[in-house]
């Protein structure tokens, strides 16, 4: 390992891109502490800093505390998230979208150049959402008259230029630094957290000898859950496939016998942060067309279960639980779909004369690849989804709230890992030895 960390600072190319990383990641950093302009501070600190409702505590997750201080990064990646989402969706009933997407890189930089466009879009809205719900936090001259119009611009344009700056930092990444800048923006935010969650494990372990025993407990369900997500994030299912041989002059070409890798967790990581985005839109969308305080009846159950807390009742826990199982579950679905085509791989093993042993070439190998394919999403999109529903149902039972556990390990090993084979694959064609091998 250490012989590997040596490796790696002593290739140019690869320095580069993570001190890169680095410095574009310590600018994020640094925007989660500058404020929204005209914005009381010490209510933010005393009021917002200890909110623990569902919302407060999903956005924080990926955000890095930027939420809960109301800076210019609050909105973090979620609008952007959220465009991608629903352009992917529209490319199933948009012929023109579905078109573009086939067209290769022009046609990517087409679709990409529309997702910023969505991506400011609704940026608006859930700036607007946020602005009716946190504008008494506005300084006094800012909340009547001239001010008025004045606090409401600088809150919607700092929260819509940090969303477009944030994005523009991940492709930036993503471009010129190591692994997919989105995800390491939402990692690096989770780790900014880590020191408060030691803190709190610490205080747990003070607590007496029953609090001992709830922090080995914990401890040992850390370790258990680490080694899950690995083992689910390494695993593959193989389906063989087999070359013709045949003879080109006096050459013989196929003949060799290789592989399809379909891995267990294919979208990575992706589904759980589309999911956490999803889920905070309803609670921004009610703040946006009412005043939350004053909800009563259907409405206001509506908001109690987007926003579940500690001190919810259970059933809004596990209602909250339920659905974004679901919807984890269907990214999952989704984001398959679109980076694996099985059409595509058969067309293209028959083009090259290969076959999947016992499978008919074409339209059978395509209907076999699915198949397989379906099957092994599916285990791949339950075991993210009890992982992350896990703590929430364990909370809505036992009053402990530990939903820490559950979504922040999933995303830091699964982008640790993303980060460390994306090393790996470097250093191997740079003839190094890597992490893994």
């Amino acid at each position: 390992m250490l012989e590997a960390i040596k490796n790696i600072f002593s290739v140019k190319d690869i320095r580069k891109k993570l001190i890169f990383t680095f410095l574009i990641l310590l600018l994020f950093r640094l925007g989660t502490f500058i404020t929204i302009p005209g914005l009381d501070k010490i209510a933010i600190n005393q009021q917002l800093g200890a909110d623990t409702n569902g919302l407060s505590t999903m956005v924080n997750l990926i955000s890095g505390g930027a939420f809960s201080r109301l800076s210019i990064f609050a909105m973090t990646i979620g609008p952007y998230i959220t465009a991608s989402i629903v352009l992917n969706l529209l490319q199933f009933v948009i012929p023109s979208l579905e078109r573009l997407a086939k067209e290769g890189e022009e046609g990517r930089k087409k679709l990409e150049k529309y997702t910023k466009y969505l991506t400011i879009a609704f940026a608006l809205i859930e700036g607007l959402g946020l602005y009716f719900t946190y504008r008494s936090y506005l300084l006094t001259p800012l909340t009547y008259g001239a001010g008025k119009v004045l606090g409401f611009f600088l809150f919607m344009v700092s929260l819509v230029a940090g969303t477009s700056l944030l994005t523009w930092l991940g492709d930036k990444i993503t471009e010129y630094g190591i692994g997919n800048g989105i995800s390491m923006i939402v990692f690096f935010g989770i780790i900014a957290g880590l020191p408060t969650t030691i803190s709190a494990f610490a205080g747990i372990a003070g607590s007496g000898f029953t609090g001992i025993l709830i922090f080995i407990a914990l401890i040992v369900g850390l370790v258990a859950v680490i080694a899950g997500v690995v083992f689910v994030q390494q695993s593959e299912r193989r389906i063989p496939v087999n070359y013709a041989k045949r003879v080109v002059g006096r050459k013989m070409y196929g003949g060799q016998n290789t592989h399809i890798p379909i891995k267990l967790a294919m979208a990575g990581v992706m589904p759980l942060i589309f999911a956490m985005s999803f889920m905070s839109f309803p609670g921004i969308i009610i703040g946006l067309v009412t005043d939350v305080n004053n909800l009563t009846g259907f409405w206001k159950g509506v908001y109690t279960l987007f926003n579940a807390s500690s001190g919810s009742a259970w059933y809004y826990l596990v209602g909250y639980a339920v659905i974004y199982m679901a919807l984890i579950i269907l990214f999952t679905f989704i984001y398959t779909m679109f980076i694996v085509n099985p059409v595509e791989i058969a067309n293209n093993l028959k083009k090259n004369g290969g076959f999947i042993p016992g499978i008919r070439a074409g339209k059978n190998t395509s209907e076999y690849i699915n198949s397989v394919l379906m099957r092994v999403t599916t285990a791949g999109a339950l075991f993210l989804a009890l992982i992350a529903v896990l703590p929430i149902i364990l909370q809505a039972f036992t009053n402990q709230s530990i939903s820490f556990s559950g979504n922040s390990i999933l995303i830091l090993v699964s982008v640790g890992l993303e980060v460390l084979q994306s090393l790996e694959t470097q250093m191997v064609s740079r003839n190094y030895s890597g992490f893994l091998g």
